[in-house]
């Protein structure tokens, strides 16, 4: 019997929003020809991921690449825009969250240590590259483990590494969001380092809101893919938003990075951006 816990995020998303945002893809031929294609080569990036664990020269560029060319096999095409990425270091990164996928978008933008659901280390193939890329994994219906969470992200923050964080707790469909819940936040307050919002929207090739990619409510891994796959291209919008300053309340930085990644200024906390 499963035990409800009301700290645990639920999205109310399920299988209506993902047909809310789909699409049609093509001739039964032609979506053989594309599956074949795109799972040959995702298969054949995954077989290269221990390269990632090498130390290089450039390493975050190799992380990039990676990243970007896993999308393409994916058939998911990425555009950013909005303000410069800064090279600093020790930033914690935040944005909603719709899949897996958008480990992958980030990845290619700001590659960093992700936070994420501790099944993700049990997942075939996207388990071993999230061992590879030291994934912070936390247990969400556990709630005595969030300090030591937080505690290592501020470490790793202090000790100047990019952490990406995804505050809602749960993922959402795209067409529907969760509000930003301030515990990981506070790892940046008492690192006394800024955050990276990141606004991540997700389009059909005709630049319709898409929902091919998300992984909610009862949906499996292997239906996830299937839909990404089968899509006749799927492209992301990330829209890098202004870097927010720690200040000393969780809360109002919460808000603040909310506020940016949604694009509301109404709902803006009253701590200060960092403008480019």
């Amino acid at each position: 019997m499963t035990v409800e816990r009301s700290w645990v995020p639920r999205a109310t998303c399920d299988a209506s929003c993902i047909s809310a945002g789909a699409a049609a893809s093509g001739q039964p031929l032609v979506v053989a020809m594309r599956i074949a294609v795109r799972a040959t080569f995702a298969m054949l990036l995954l077989s290269a991921t221990p390269l990632l664990a090498i130390p290089m020269p450039g390493r975050s560029h190799v992380q990039r690449g990676y990243c970007r060319l896993m999308l393409r096999s994916l058939g998911v095409r990425i555009t950013v825009s909005g303000g410069p990425i800064r090279n600093l270091q020790g930033v914690l990164v935040v944005s909603g969250h719709v899949s897996w996928v958008d480990i992958f978008a980030i990845g290619s933008v700001m590659p960093g240590r992700f936070v994420a659901k501790s099944e993700l280390i049990n997942w075939p193939g996207l388990g071993m590259l999230a061992r590879l890329m030291k994934v912070i994994p936390i247990e969400r219906d556990n709630l005595r483990l969030l300090p030591n969470v937080v505690g290592a992200i501020a470490g790793r923050l202090r000790a100047g590494q990019t952490v990406v964080a995804f505050p809602e707790g749960t993922t959402w469909c795209g067409l529907g969001y969760g509000a930003f819940r301030p515990a990981m936040f506070q790892a940046a307050v008492d690192a006394g380092r800024p955050v990276q919002p990141l606004r991540l929207t997700y389009h059909h090739r005709d630049g319709r809101p898409s929902t091919v990619a998300a992984y909610v409510g009862d949906d499996t891994l292997v239906a996830s893919i299937r839909r990404l796959v089968t899509a006749h291209r799927t492209v992301i919008r990330v829209q890098v938003e202004s870097l927010q300053l720690p200040g000393t309340s969780r809360r109002d930085l919460a808000a603040r990075c909310e506020a940016a990644v949604r694009g509301d200024a109404s709902r803006q906390g009253h701590g200060h951006a960092l403008v480019a």
